[in-house]
């Protein structure tokens, strides 16, 4: 990151501590707070007595000096509570005012910029979690997304957008950042290109992205980010927030009609700017020890002898002792550094066989099964807008399936949300779940509804269908039945839907 941002954003500090301490002084309401932390990736907690902070990683990638700086802060201010997010960013929660004023200084001397983190900014630049490490990616796509995420945050202070613009970057047809139905996506081609989707996304009116350029030179993708923004601010909604993502500028303009503007912007940024891109891809140089290791969360590398470890806490939120753990135990590994992945998951990349096995020791606590590696956005306990507690939810979920010891991958992932705003991506999981209520004879009770049949993965997404709602206290015994039912079939829970689609929805029907 440039040393530029940092002293500029360092500078703006002094205001963030005073309309802190006037929100806790209760001079202002957490609206207003909200309308002005989030900048600083900070937002007051439900209830307004505590608040987070959101840490961004561009394209999730933390080396080890910024995890010992995790660790340290975790002990120095006894934070309870650490969660990755389906940004990779991770956020740190449950802190006072005095912790949250010193946590945001501490973090820009180490490099770490929160500036952005909300509010209606450029957010964390994504990037596929094994850019540089995957067997079968078409090419390494993090160098570009850490320059996407240096340009970013050069607006932050000279552009003012309509909403906030999620810029992701893919590496395969996995397409896990979500690159091909973001405000900016980049997805690479087997020709070593990019091809890009523009004004998509989650929530309320979801929208694929608009394919606005094909074949693209990975060197020209900041012309293509300019031009977004440039788009965003001629034709973004900065009347309406509820109309203000770039997503409903296919809607104002007509999807040909936002194309056409946007090339318009993008011609403009080739013509006036000098962005290209001279980038040298760093080999890994690090040689396995001769030993194949066969584990189910170690991940063969491209590499030859290499290995990522995937850990997935419950919920995306270990435990925070974790963090100095893995600190003391990759510290002597050459060249490991962690990945967050935007399934709220941690890659640990860049290791032996021997050294992999350790690691996997060290993160046995975490997800034991397929489903258990479901995603939930932090809920309604914590989240200002949240209607429903969707972590608690999916603890309930883990619990009483863990009581029928089901084969792996009978249930799938689950993606629960615990509002409209798709944290966890459930308007594009195989089975989803999205907080509300549902109105019975006792009168209103917590519910979810639920979603089925979506895909992320490229050249076949689409967007879940809504069955109806479900009390919350029923789900995790509809998941138990319908598990029950898959196994005793033999199936997995794609194929069952695939080929027994009406019996997945006689059982979904006896709790909506």
């Amino acid at each position: 990151m440039s040393q530029n941002h940092i002293q500029e954003f360092r500078e703006e500090l002094k205001e963030f501590h005073e309309m802190t301490k006037k929100f806790y002084q209760k001079d202002i309401n957490i609206a207003q707070y909200k309308q002005f932390s989030g900048g600083f990736g900070s937002y007051a907690q439900r209830g307004g007595n505590s608040s987070m902070l959101r840490l961004r990683f561009a394209g999730g990638e933390i080396p080890k000096e910024q995890l010992l700086f995790i660790a340290e802060s975790i002990e120095k201010y006894k934070i309870s509570l650490v969660h990755f997010t389906t940004c990779q960013s991770v956020q740190l929660h449950n802190l006072s005012e005095a912790q949250v004023c010193a946590l945001v200084e501490e973090a820009f001397s180490h490099g770490i910029i929160t500036r952005g983190g909300g509010g209606n900014y450029p957010r964390n630049v994504m990037c596929s979690p094994l850019s540089g490490v995957q067997k079968g990616e078409y090419f390494h796509v993090l160098p570009y997304a850490k320059e996407a995420a240096d340009y970013l945050l050069g607006f932050i202070n000279t552009v003012k957008l309509p909403r906030k613009l999620k810029v992701a970057f893919s590496n395969s047809p996995e397409n896990i950042t979500h690159a091909t139905f973001r405000d900016l996506g980049f997805a690479a081609t087997k020709q070593g290109t990019f091809d890009v989707y523009s004004a998509g996304g989650l929530g309320r009116e979801p929208k694929m992205g608009a394919l606005v350029a094909s074949d693209t030179n990975p060197s020209h993708v900041l012309y293509y980010i300019k031009a977004m923004i440039d788009t965003f601010v001629a034709y973004g909604n900065y009347e309406n927030r509820g109309k203000a993502r770039t997503r409903f500028m296919q809607e104002t303009l007509g999807t040909e009609g936002y194309i056409k503007a946007y090339q318009e912007k993008l011609a403009q940024a080739f013509a006036q700017e000098k962005l290209d891109l001279e980038l040298a891809d760093a080999k890994i140089t690090k040689q396995g020890d001769g030993n194949a290791l066969h584990h189910p969360r170690a991940v063969p590398q491209k590499q030859d002898g290499l290995y990522a470890v995937y850990y997935h806490p419950i919920g995306g939120s270990p435990s925070p002792e974790f963090f100095r753990s893995l600190y003391n135990a990759i510290l002597p590994m050459e060249e490991v550094v962690l990945r967050v992945s935007p399934d709220e998951s941690l890659y640990i990349i860049n290791l032996t066989s021997r050294e992999a096995e350790k690691i996997l020791a060290l993160t046995e606590d975490g997800a034991r099964t397929f489903f258990e590696t479901s995603v939930s956005c932090i809920g309604a306990s914590i989240c200002q807008i949240g209607a429903r507690d969707s972590q608690s939810l999916l603890k309930a979920c883990v619990e009483r399936l863990r009581k029928e010891n089901l084969p792996d991958h009978t249930l799938p992932r689950i993606h629960i949300s615990g509002c409209p705003s798709s944290c966890s991506g459930h308007q594009i999981a195989p089975l989803g779940f999205r907080g509300g209520v549902k109105q019975t004879p006792e009168g209103p009770r917590p519910a979810f509804a639920v979603f089925e049949m979506g895909c992320e993965r490229e050249g076949r997404e689409s967007f879940a269908s809504e069955l109806g709602i479900m009390l919350e206290s029923d789900i995790p015994e509809f998941l138990a039945e319908l598990g029950k039912e898959i196994a005793a079939c033999g199936m997995t829970y794609e194929t069952f839907v695939r080929k027994r689609h009406d019996d997945f929805l006689t059982i979904v029907q006896r709790y909506l």
